[in-house]
């Protein structure tokens, strides 16, 4: 692979080099998504994480989850761009443009979640997940009071930490990597 065509500081393996379980996942992001992420291509570089990746993704999208794909979106924006990860901040913002038909709060999220028009159980979710990822060691019990008040169980805040921590993680990862933005995620 030529330096111009290069999505990371990872070089991508032959798809049919790859783990027979791992060309499945890319067979079915072809399938689903018309393309395969970045993300995935990417990450093919190490087999055993694209596994571990996508099962605890694919876990906390479970349907039995309180924190609906909303609040997750939303917030995942929201601390990708804090912390300057472009590949999610496009990913996860397209995402949520496309669930919400609605680009503009998409930008004001990017801008200023504060002023955003979002519901207080939204921006509640938000703050608990900027916390995590910018002042985790400060978590109070009065934090988790605040998203109980909004009608979260106990168990749908254990979901809002784990996915503020996994996907903070996955910032670094992408960030550190040098995953490139998709075309397909640029928004109109």
């Amino acid at each position: 692979m030529s330096n111009d065509n290069r999505i990371s500081r990872y070089p991508v393996p032959e798809v049919k080099d790859l783990p027979e379980d791992i060309q499945g996942i890319v067979a079915g992001a072809n399938e689903a998504m018309g393309f395969v992420p970045n993300v995935l291509s990417a990450l093919t570089y190490h087999p055993g994480f694209l596994r571990s990746f996508m099962s605890f993704n694919e876990h906390m999208k479970r349907e039995d989850s309180g924190l609906n794909s909303l609040e997750r979106e939303m917030m995942i924006v929201v601390f990708s761009v804090h912390n300057g990860c472009d590949y999610c901040i496009a990913s996860h913002g397209f995402v949520l443009a496309g669930e919400t038909g609605n680009p503009e709060l998409v930008k004001q999220l990017k801008e200023d979640y504060t002023k955003a028009d979002i519901t207080p159980r939204q921006k509640a979710v938000i703050e608990f997940g900027m916390k995590v990822t910018t002042d985790p060691h400060n978590m109070s019990d009065q934090d988790f009071e605040t998203l109980r008040s909004h009608g979260m169980s106990d168990a749908d805040i254990f979901d809002t930490l784990a996915y503020a921590a996994f996907y903070n993680m996955s910032n670094r990862m992408m960030s550190g990597m040098g995953v490139l933005p998709d075309e397909q995620f640029k928004l109109k």
